[in-house]
């Protein structure tokens, strides 16, 4: 089907968040290489962001207006077509990989910001997310080959930037490991990224953090900082709706090409991001710390009144960050 070419509509990003600042996470002493790199720098702070007790209770950000962007479908096989955005040009392409609670329409804070910054943004839908459809759950495909069908559509040449929060990391880890030239960097944030639980003493420390009963709280519960939730009650209810329309049809769940080892991400020589909340349920500090010992070139931040979701809920910290290490990381 020829692809459809128009400006991404605003409505599928409506919504407002908080600006913020990220702090360098520090290694534990055990972790820490004897010749590696520095830590991230932080952004300086937002204007009465910070001070506990001072400046109002939280800040909205508005929408940004979107960039001009194409959007279209690519046949990744199995009756399954994968929507997408993009902003075009001849800057370096940045792919966003969306989490399990959300799809590519959820990037409305980094769609301008970032193709303001002259890079190529680009945003998809996987199988069975908002606008895609999934084909058979009984094909579900390959994730990472689903990324790389769709880079090949779209003619990237150059190797891209992967940014990819939560659920998406998972497979943003596998691209790494299968097609390590199309890879420039690769920002993961929010991830607890799906590694094997033959490691038995990261899968016990993701048990305590997950009791059977925490997937029954609503999603917003689970995923948005406290401050948040309680400061931004339309942020809130926009990025619940996004979260809503995000799964379409029956879940698609997407194979991965090996389990991911310790060994394998150790495997992995691009320049890395870590990220994740101060509050963040999933991936708290203490996670982000046993991630880093496995992946010592990587640069490790912490988000300040931020969750599951810090893309979202401090999109100006965000952006800041990960446009910095992006241009570190874009000769």
């Amino acid at each position: 089907m020829t692809p459809r070419h128009s400006p991404v509509r605003r409505s599928l990003f409506a919504a407002a968040a908080l600006t913020g600042c990220a702090a360098a996470l520090p290694r534990p002493a055990a972790a820490a290489p004897a010749a590696g790199p520095a830590p991230a720098a932080a952004p300086g702070p937002a204007a009465g962001a910070g001070v506990p007790g001072r400046g109002p209770a939280w800040t909205p950000v508005p929408l940004p207006a979107q960039a001009p962007a194409r959007e279209g479908w690519v046949d990744v096989g199995g009756g399954a077509r994968l929507w997408y955005w993009d902003t075009g040009g001849d800057g370096p392409p940045v792919v966003f990989l969306h989490s399990g609670s959300q799809s590519g329409a959820g990037w409305g804070y980094q769609q301008p910001a970032f193709a303001a910054a002259g890079f190529r943004a680009i945003g998809y839908s996987r199988r069975g997310c908002f606008r895609s459809e999934g084909g058979s759950p009984q094909d579900p495909g390959v994730a990472c080959e689903d990324l790389e069908r769709l880079l090949d559509h779209l003619g990237v040449r150059q190797p891209a930037h992967l940014v990819a929060l939560a659920l998406g990391a998972f497979y943003a880890l596998d691209f790494a490991l299968a097609a390590p030239r199309k890879l420039r960097s690769l920002t993961i944030a929010s991830s607890y990224l799906g590694i094997d639980d033959s490691e038995r003493e990261y899968a016990e420390a993701n048990e305590r953090l997950r009791p059977k009963e925490f997937n029954a709280l609503p999603v917003e519960v689970r995923e948005l900082h406290p401050s948040y939730r309680a400061g931004d009650p339309a942020g809130t209810r926009a990025w619940v709706a996004l979260s809503r329309q995000a799964r379409v049809g029956p879940r698609i769940d997407p194979l991965r090409p090996v389990p991911m080892t310790w060994a394998r991400v150790e495997s992995i020589r691009h320049p890395v991001l870590l990220m994740t909340g101060d509050g963040d349920l999933y991936t708290p500090p203490a996670l982000l710390r046993m991630q880093s010992a496995h992946l010592p070139q990587a640069e490790t931040v912490v988000v300040p009144e931020a969750a599951h979701a810090p893309n979202w809920e401090q999109p100006e910290c965000f952006n800041r960050t990960v446009l910095a290490f992006l241009r570190r990381h874009s000769g």
